[in-house]
């Protein structure tokens, strides 16, 4: 970073100061004193010079170091990030390389040290040939006619026009369209460069005729050790927690840390250091120790003391939604330990990690998991409460109630009156052999199967008569014994529409070869009967009469068998007690589905059913 020059000259001990606007002092009177410019605040103080002075910009600026190397500069660019990151001041700078000239350099320039003879002017925002607009107090289509109507003209002394539009996505829609062209195919002297926080915003017609470059948030690391060779220049002495929590504060807005530095410094009381605890009761912080202590209570399931620490961390001063953020980095951190182990590296201190890993061992990824999104829901919570304290409140109430809930395998052996597992079950259990018990802890002993598993249907079945009969007893594609085997014969032929319609409306009363009588269920197509006839004619090289005329004494539909099929599974597993015993330990609970296969007497039966 570039310290600003200081500007005021001070006349030595006996030497007049030239330089003074009234001229040398007179015999007997006091030189005039040189007028007070004000304290500038560190954000314009310290605003970048240079492009190695963009902290956390290293892409864009290695890209534009190359492209001006090259001598391929674009006509338009495109800004785009959060605020404070830097995006005037970097459109400012490109407007300055640009139009860098000095005495031996006659050529656009990243390197602008030496500052040539139009940088201090662009720097100032007081150029004639850099316009700088804001489009959100200028928006309309007229402001943007202004700016068509002087590019036809060359500039006044650079080298190129540069029009810098701020927040270009507050531009009206016409002002967009009026901007195309012209964005388009710009005179040669003519450079573009926008900045936006909202590039969604922006029409995907600008975007395209534009370089584009996203500046990132600065990390915290990186922040706050700008941060601490700030306060070196300054002479100011902030404990370096304390640049921690204002850099974390400030989300990666450098513009934001330095406004928060500014107001830290003065924190200062009798010469001494600013401490970390000054910092945070200027941020409205808890102290991240104590949050920590507040979190451990909660997944500890100690209710009383969560309680007492969240409400003395409250009346200390403690915002709410700040405090939930901490609670949700720590949940985030904790994961990340025990998904990557001691390779997660959470910029932590080494206490603090400790501690986390010692918190995440009990839960799982996924319990940990769970957590995170509920603490999420309570950060969303305190941000629209009315009562943000009893928002934060309830959030860690449901933390406490989300720690104590089991793991979905734990959950399986409560049903089934085990104890719960020491270590999270494998996704996939090993078989064992039949009829012999998995050791404790295996990953068998943590799957209850609520049914029995289903076995093998057999080839066969018994026919009315007693013996034993095929299936389908299907030769080929002309003959049917079943409803089933016309559809699959439908399905054969990727006549899925009619096949669809079959087993949906279709109530089976008579089937043989050549002739089907059927009552259409309700909704069925008024064409379905002719749609048979033509399909069953092409697909077996036969005629065959349809009557779809009958409107009672069919059997029900394949659809309709599948529905009571499913609503029979579902009573009887309702009727299981270990579903039972679930849906007790889990109040609100809902079967919403079956999954597995029909019992084989349940399937012999239902194909019993559709023989006629």
């Amino acid at each position: 970073m570039i310290d600003d020059a200081d500007t005021s000259n001070e006349a030595a001990d006996g030497v007049e100061d030239a330089s003074a606007p009234d001229g040398p002092a007179l015999p007997g009177f006091e030189a005039p004193p040189a007028p007070d410019p004000g304290y500038q605040v560190l954000a314009r103080k310290y605003r970048p010079q240079t492009f190695p002075d963009l902290i956390g910009q290293e892409p864009m600026v290695r890209t534009l170091t190359h492209a001006f190397a090259a001598g391929r500069i674009a006509h338009a660019y495109m800004l785009t990030g959060v605020r404070g990151v830097g995006k005037t001041t970097t459109a400012r700078l490109i407007a300055r390389a640009l139009n860098y000239e000095t005495d031996e350099v006659k050529a656009p320039s990243i390197t602008l040290d030496p500052p040539g003879r139009h940088c201090q002017a662009i720097a100032r925002s007081s150029h004639v040939d850099v316009m700088e607009m804001d489009a959100a107090s200028r928006t309309g289509v007229g402001d943007i006619r202004e700016i068509l109507d002087g590019v036809r003209y060359a500039p006044v002394s650079a080298r190129f026009k540069v029009y810098i539009i701020d927040e270009v996505h507050m531009l009206s829609t016409s002002a967009f369209n009026a901007l195309l062209k012209t964005l388009e195919e710009p005179p040669p002297h003519v450079k573009f460069i926008f900045a936006t926080t909202e590039i969604r915003k922006v029409p995907v017609t600008v975007l395209s005729r534009c370089q584009r470059f996203d500046l990132r948030r600065v990390e915290r690391d990186e922040l706050a050790g700008h941060l601490a060779g700030i306060c070196r220049k300054e002479g100011a002495e902030v404990e370096a927690e304390g640049l921690a929590a204002i850099a974390r504060a400030a989300e990666g807005s450098v513009r934001d840390a330095l406004s928060l530095l500014d107001q830290a410094i003065v924190q200062a009381e009798g010469g001494g250091p600013v401490t970390a605890a000054q910092v945070r009761d200027m941020l409205g912080l808890a102290d991240r120790s104590r949050v920590l202590d507040l979190l451990a209570a909660a997944l500890e399931h100690r209710a009383g003391d969560a309680l007492a620490e969240l409400r003395h961390q409250y009346d200390a001063g403690a915002d709410p939604f700040v405090l939930m953020r901490d609670l949700l980095d720590y949940l985030h951190a904790m994961t990340r330990l025990k998904a990557a182990g001691a390779s997660a590296d959470l910029g932590e201190a080494r206490e603090t990690t400790e501690r986390l890993e010692a918190l995440s061992a009990p839960h799982s990824i996924a319990a940990l998991g769970r957590l995170w999104k509920t603490a999420l829901t309570g950060l969303d919570d305190v941000r629209q409460a009315p009562d943000p304290a009893a928002a934060v409140e309830m959030a860690v109430i449901r933390l406490m109630s989300a720690a104590s809930l089991p793991s979905p395998e734990d959950a399986a052996r409560l049903i089934a009156g085990l104890a719960p597992s020491a270590s999270p079950a494998p996704s996939r259990p090993a078989p064992d052999r039949e009829g012999e018990a998995a050791p404790a802890g295996s990953a068998r002993a943590n799957v209850v199967p609520l049914t029995r598993p289903p076995e093998p249907e057999p080839d066969v079945t018994d026919d009315e008569d007693g013996g034993e009969a095929p299936l389908t007893g299907v030769e080929n594609d002309s003959e049917f014994e079943t409803l089933e085997d016309l559809t699959g014969m439908l399905e054969r032929q990727r006549d899925i529409g009619l096949q669809l319609d079959v087993e949906r409306y279709v109530r089976l009363v008579s089937l043989r070869t050549g002739a089907l009588v059927f009552e259409p269920a309700p909704g069925a197509p008024s064409d379905l009967g002719a749609r048979l006839s033509r399909s069953l004619q092409d697909y077996t090289g036969h005629r065959w009469l349809v009557d779809a005329s009958v409107r009672s004494g069919g059997a029900p539909s394949i659809h309709e068998r599948r529905q009571r099929r499913a609503e029979a599974e579902r009573q009887s597993v309702l009727s299981d007690a270990g579903v039972a015993r679930a849906l007790e330990i889990f109040p609100g609970a809902e079967l919403i589905g079956v999954e597995g296969e029909a019992a084989p007497e349940r399937a012999a039966s239902d194909r019993q059913e559709t023989k006629r």
